[in-house]
């Protein structure tokens, strides 16, 4: 049911939708965007972490992603566009604050048993909120994108400058107190909350109303059509690809280069907040970006545009091996900014593409999103390790020569755009031009055929 012809910013839906990722992407980011640090940081400031014990934490908590992520997807696409399960999310995320100030961290800070039960318990919370929550929120804003018609990059956009926003002041309050990033995430998923809760544009209203109506088509997959995605062996050559790929965007970006990039400055309280103006930089190009990243794919196609993003971050995280001063290293850290965007919405659109849209937020969840968690889950702890013992340097070679092998082995899976479309077409912009031409030549030549002789 789109809005054909409504200017995107009088969408309504957009702008409900947009407001929604805004929140939830500040709520996560203030305190996701130091969360590694907060780990590793020496006591009061921080938990006195290993970068081995840092990984097991990462492992788990990407474990428990992994099993709440899969739930997520297929209980959205029977949901279809209804918000139950992201009011539940919102919910968790307005609650991050105290859990964060008076479970999480105390547990943290016992030892033994009791620190093991508070990292259990911190997965749970953490993933159901954010790490899962975030692929839930990015798969019903690209499904409100396919119903109330709005380009899905420009509204996943401000959630990249959500993120951007609050990642430029969160450096300054972890050199206070984590405990305020924490809670300031408890304000913005309150927003968040009232956001999900109470802006109901009427479209949707409209909407929801007819998928009640028990004579309309059925737009939700049944429970066999779900399960039937895991025998897809197409989707589990993708699996594989993004298993050695995108899984580097929290080994790497998150859980190894925050604290990498704050040594390379005198004092870690000066690097805290260099990195948190780097990473507010970054971010806030990442938002542009997903409004060019469709661009590009429309004229380079989405296949291409998968394999361009895993170039991207071959060079990049080998980059940061090569160099060792923090100027060198934030220029190549701003690559980061096409990166994402070169994952992520090219991802969806390979999803619509060459599969069922009904089936879109469960693909999406199971060949993007728990790829990328199963990765987690193998690779944290070895190269937390591989890391305390050989240093960055070489850790980063070895991951980027992973990422190389997996761009070479994508080069042969990944489907080409006009290869088994089992969804929505994707034609790119030359061929659209090409086949407008034809077309008008055609009409051109009957309209001559019809002149008397």
């Amino acid at each position: 049911m789109a809005i054909k012809g409504a200017k995107t910013y009088r969408n309504p839906s957009y702008l409900q939708s947009s407001t929604g990722i805004f929140m939830f992407f500040c709520s996560w980011g203030i305190w996701w965007s130091f969360y590694s640090i907060w780990l590793t940081s020496p006591a009061p400031k921080g938990m006195g972490m290993t970068a081995a014990e840092q990984g097991t934490i990462y492992s788990i908590n990407s474990l428990v992603t992994l099993f709440i992520m899969f739930f997520y997807g297929i209980i959205q696409d029977n949901l279809g566009i209804k918000r139950r399960l992201v009011i539940v999310v919102s919910c968790i995320a307005a609650c991050v604050g105290p859990f964060a100030q008076f479970i999480y961290k105390p547990l943290l800070s016992a030892g033994g048993t009791t620190k093991f039960i508070g990292v259990l318990l911190g997965s749970f919370v953490l993933s159901a909120g954010f790490m899962a929550g975030c692929s839930l929120i990015e798969a019903i804003t690209e499904r409100y994108s396919r119903h109330f018609g709005f380009e899905y990059g420009q509204s996943r956009a401000w959630g990249s400058f959500g993120y951007a926003v609050v990642a430029l002041i969160a450096g300054f309050l972890f050199n206070k107190s984590m405990m305020y990033n924490f809670w300031l995430g408890s304000l913005f998923g309150i927003c968040m909350l009232c956001i999900y809760l109470f802006w109901r544009p009427a479209e949707q209203k409209e909407e929801l109303k007819k998928e009640a109506d028990p004579n309309a088509p059925r737009t939700n997959p049944t429970a066999k059509e779900m399960i039937s995605v895991l025998g897809m062996g197409s989707l589990w050559a993708l699996i594989i690809f993004m298993l050695f790929t995108n899984t580097f965007y929290t080994v790497f970006d998150q859980q190894m280069f925050p604290s990498y990039y704050k040594s390379l400055f005198a004092t870690p309280s000066q690097g805290a907040e260099w990195y948190s103006v780097l990473n507010a930089a970054e971010v806030f190009c990442e938002s542009i970006m997903m409004g060019v990243v469709p661009v590009i794919m429309d004229h380079i196609g989405v296949r291409n545009s998968l394999l361009l993003g895993a170039l991207t971050m071959f060079l990049r995280i080998g980059l940061c091996g090569v160099f060792h001063d923090p100027v060198m290293i934030s220029i190549v850290k701003m690559f980061h900014a096409i990166e994402t965007p070169l994952f992520s919405l090219p991802a969806f659109r390979y999803f619509t593409l060459h599969y069922d849209t009904k089936l879109s937020a469960t693909l999406y969840m199971v060949g993007f999103q728990i790829a990328s968690q199963v990765g987690q889950v193998i690779m944290s702890h070895p190269l937390g390790a591989l890391r305390d013992a050989l240093g960055p340097q070489k850790t980063f070679f070895t991951i980027s020569g992973i990422v190389l092998l997996a761009l070479i082995y994508g080069f042969f899976v990944i489907k080409r755009d006009n290869q088994q479309v089992g969804g929505d077409p994707f034609i790119r912009i030359k061929d659209r031009k090409k086949a407008e031409a034809e077309g008008e030549a055609i009409q051109a030549e009957a309209a001559s055929d019809q002149l008397p002789a």
